[in-house]
């Protein structure tokens, strides 16, 4: 299998997702911020898988934008974690910089996507 650095990145930041909900199900006894932050960042990768496979530039462009809309609506909930005291701001700021590496390698493909459909 060829590397391929953002699925790579998606499916470690989901990994990690599902290590803060344990920790936030388990150890702060928050259910319902843990949940949302559970479906948005384990749903990063899995649109990411999706656009991989996708059969035209098209459906590979929107699968990418979806999974663009759900880092940033984790990056929401992981701020609001934080804010709320729920998760420590070193551990905010640990999981945050995977969030901003993703979305600036999305972000990136994206924009290369656009110049392309615009040629």
């Amino acid at each position: 299998m060829k590397y391929n650095i953002l699925q790579e990145k998606s499916f470690e930041f989901a990994y990690r997702i599902v290590k803060l909900y344990l920790y936030l199900s388990k150890e702060k006894k928050e259910f319902e911020l843990s949940k949302q932050v559970l479906r948005s960042g384990t749903s990063v990768g899995a649109n990411v898988e999706e656009a991989i496979g996708a059969q035209s530039k098209k459906e590979f462009r929107s699968k990418l934008s979806i999974s663009y809309k759900e880092v940033r609506e984790t990056r929401y909930w992981l701020r609001l974690l934080e804010k709320s005291q729920l998760i420590t701001t070193r551990q905010f700021n640990s999981i945050n910089k995977d969030c901003e590496e993703i979305l600036k390698i999305m972000v990136s493909i994206l924009k290369t996507l656009e110049k392309q459909s615009q040629q």
